[in-house]
């Protein structure tokens, strides 16, 4: 088979979105989301367009990547190609050539959960075995219980409260006022693009009405799992519940978008994250690891 490699236009988001989304599963390795583009669209869609990578045979998408900062292609592969060594090799080749178009430079990083032949072949090549992740799960049949504290859904004319906590959690300095600017444009680029439909921007606010943790879900649409992305307590306010509390809501509006599971991945050395997402009833698969490639 014969299979292209392209970078879509503007007017073609919408194609590979639909793709990530009906290659979601509940079982298994949490792979490139349609969330991960709808937090990549903070940058606009003409920039999250140029970052996609789709490989099509015959007008089918096969598999999608994303160019996430420098060296890092976030990759999922449709479930039932998984296995097609054709397909595995061609993608192997040009993620491990420089001047393919895939990534840049010699150093790279490579995410490609689920996609064990795609890995073996990338290890063969010389690569290896990056920091190990977590994937967690939690089945969304059931209601989720309540979580205590207020939560909000943040509109884009309260876009400042979110990014404040999202800056605190993250950065754990001063938000300057050329940040607060600059970040509130962000969000709003996002909330204002074409993946955001099926997103929701969450805070969960202490007893003294101050927003003190949020969190970020998108949607794959009904039956399918969603993603929880990003998540983050205020610096201040760390080790009160306030993690429990916006992942419980998360969960919860996930549910309500009909989500059949929300997701999420987080570093395994990262203990306070891990301890969190466990507390709010999601469960951890086995391990997984990204694969680097060095300069040669």
């Amino acid at each position: 088979m014969s299979i292209i490699l392209s970078t879509p236009k503007v007017d073609e988001l919408s194609s590979a979105a639909e793709a990530l989304k009906r290659w979601q599963l509940d079982e298994g390795a949490l792979q490139l989301h349609s969330g991960d583009l709808g937090w990549h669209s903070q940058n606009g869609a003409e920039a999250t367009a140029g970052a996609i990578r789709m490989w099509s045979c015959d007008g089918e998408v096969l598999a999608i990547g994303l160019l996430d900062g420098p060296g890092l292609v976030r990759l999922a592969v449709a479930p039932d190609r998984r296995e097609d060594a054709a397909l595995a090799h061609r993608l192997a080749a040009d993620l491990d050539d420089p001047a393919g178009g895939v990534r840049a430079g010699d150093d790279a990083i490579v995410e490609a959960r689920g996609a064990e032949l795609l890995t073996q072949l990338l290890l063969k090549r010389g690569w290896e075995r990056d920091e190990p992740w977590t994937t967690f799960h939690r089945t969304l049949s059931e209601p989720v219980e309540g979580s205590g504290p207020r939560v909000e859904t943040i509109e884009p004319d309260r876009a400042e409260v979110w990014v404040a906590v999202h800056w605190s959690a993250f950065r754990g300095s001063v938000c300057t006022d050329a940040d607060r600017h600059r970040t509130v444009g962000r969000w709003l680029t996002m909330a204002g693009g074409p993946f955001y439909g099926d997103a929701r921007s969450l805070a969960v606010f202490d007893e003294n009405d101050d927003a003190v943790a949020v969190a970020a879900v998108w949607s794959a649409g009904p039956g399918r799992p969603g993603l929880l992305e990003p998540m983050g307590v205020h610096h201040g306010h760390r080790g009160r519940y306030y993690g429990t509390a916006v992942t419980l809501a998360a969960a919860a509006a996930l549910r309500d978008l009909g989500s059949s599971s929300a997701g999420v991945c987080v570093e395994s050395s990262n203990a306070g994250a891990m301890a969190t997402y466990a507390s709010a009833g999601f469960t951890p698969s086995a391990e997984v690891t990204d694969l680097r490639r060095g300069p040669r």
